[in-house]
């Protein structure tokens, strides 16, 4: 799944933030300068003036963000530019914090020492925040481990204009990891340090294999047409066309700019800021809210665990994330600790047509271990998962390094969102379904069609499945 990149005011919000502060900070030392204290009390005339006046401000600075979308290359600018921008955006608040003394004619009752003094520190505080901000955000830019990887398929007569426009650009938020010359065999070489990872036919293999989220494709080739993105698309990958007719691309499509490229987008689905920003809140919200439930469960969960199966009350296992990212699982152990070693013994009696395993009456279960999956309580901590950003409440169960491994090509489609607690397979009777292929139609269909109400559809019915019962793996 890719994030649209779209105008909107909220993705801006540590900068909103800081502003607010900023302003409210600047009003709070002008009535300390002014009245010698900012705690309200007699000495602070109309002090219920100044009190509307922390109010307002809130109000102002979310609206002045809104409406001008004030930081709009807010990270290149350079000093004196964004002193500028800092005097404008302080001049928006003082009118807008102006219009609402006049409007509830308090002009005659505030002291014009307060309000002269809160704009002038306000714009100090402001440009103070920003450039300190902005040196922490240039120097994350700079951190690889938080960018999406980008491979670039091009022609030996392209590829090194394509590199020098994307791959020494500053500031972006994506990391040309290699290259793929479609004409040539120049696998092993490096160009402008960039290195050459496949040709026409060994790039899927690449792809198959390693992290890979954004395919940029040069289309002054015709390799690099429709047939080339419909199957880099199918896969999972978000792809960048440069300058191709797109009448038989997928319907979600937008025109972006890559350097002096003109790219048409595309992927599996596309998330607006606002779905973005709205999804993860929820994650938010709701792993902490599991996490509490998740510590009461261990205060009962632990002793049993620890009686009939000696061993840590945690099982941790490395799975595979979104793109093939790996990361850290956690569950309720409800197993024997031999259970990894005990499951090659078992494969022969596996349920699952492919590349899941699952076994009615797993002898590796201890007893409690039964009513623990069955109730789904194995999965509470998963919600650190959740928290920390590495899984979704929603989205594709996350498979195990040895199943990864085995998946074919089109089965890394499943792995284009981030995987979730539970998802379209969970609440489709996925005690029922024996075959993977039919796993990886669901998850794609749902990475397909998100939404937000879609997740909120899929949480409600995984609370009637789990108090039913009939949630267990």
């Amino acid at each position: 799944m890719y994030r649209k990149k779209k105008k909107f005011w909220a993705k801006h919000w540590d900068f909103i933030t800081l502003d607010t502060l900023a302003a409210l900070l600047a009003l709070g030392l002008a009535l300390f300068f002014r009245f010698d204290r900012v705690v309200f009390s007699d000495i602070v005339p109309h002090e219920y003036i100044y009190e509307n006046m922390f109010i307002m401000i809130i109000f102002v600075s979310i609206l002045n963000c809104s409406l001008r979308d004030p930081y709009t290359g807010i990270v290149h600018r350079n000093k004196w530019q964004e002193l500028m921008a800092v005097v404008v955006h302080s001049f928006v608040n003082l009118a807008g914090i102006l219009i609402f003394l006049v409007a509830f004619r308090y002009t005659n009752r505030i002291s014009r020492t307060v309000i002269f003094a809160w704009a002038g520190m306000m714009v100090l505080i402001m440009f103070a925040f920003r450039i300190v901000f902005k040196r922490l955000i240039r120097y994350r830019k700079h951190d690889d481990s938080t960018k999406s990887t980008m491979l670039i398929i091009a022609d030996s007569s392209t590829i090194n204009h394509c590199l020098s426009q994307l791959a020494g650009s500053d500031y972006v938020e994506y990391k040309v990891v290699g290259c793929a010359i479609i004409d040539k065999n120049w696998v092993g070489k490096k160009i402008q340090g960039v290195p050459v990872v496949g040709d026409c036919d060994s790039v899927f293999e690449y792809i198959r294999t390693n992290v890979v989220d954004e395919v940029f494709i040069d289309g002054k080739n015709r390799y690099s047409e429709e047939l080339l993105a419909e199957r880099l698309t199918d896969l999972g990958c978000t792809v960048h066309i440069s300058l191709i007719h797109t009448e038989h691309l997928m319907k979600n499509r937008t025109i972006e700019y890559y350097g002096d490229y003109i790219t048409m987008t595309t992927s599996m689905h596309m998330a607006t800021n606002r779905e973005a920003f709205a999804k993860r809140t929820l994650d938010i919200i709701g792993g902490l809210v599991g996490l509490v439930f998740c510590a009461i469960a261990f205060v009962f969960l632990a002793p049993v665990i620890k009686l009939q199966a000696p061993g840590p009350v945690f099982f941790s296992q490395t799975r595979i994330g979104k793109n093939g990212r790996r990361f850290k699982f956690y569950k309720f152990r409800s197993m024997y600790t031999d259970a990894e070693e005990r499951k090659k013994e078992l494969m022969d009696q596996n349920e699952m047509n492919g590349l899941m395993f699952k076994m009615e009456n797993d002898p590796r279960i201890f007893p409690a271990g039964h009513f623990i999956r069955k109730y789904s309580i194995d999965e509470l901590p998963q919600f650190w998962n959740v928290l920390i950003g590495d899984m979704s409440l929603v989205g594709t169960r996350p498979p195990t390094e040895n199943e990864f491994v085995q998946y074919e090509l089109h089965h890394k489609a499943r792995l284009a969102g981030r995987p979730g607690l539970t998802g379209m397979w969970q609440v489709s009777g996925r005690s029922d379904i024996k075959d993977f292929e039919e796993v990886v139609a669901l998850d794609t269909e749902y990475i397909r069609n998100w939404s937000l109400g879609l997740d909120l559809q899929i949480l409600f019915k995984t609370v009637a499945v789990v108090v039913k019962g009939s949630g267990s793996k």
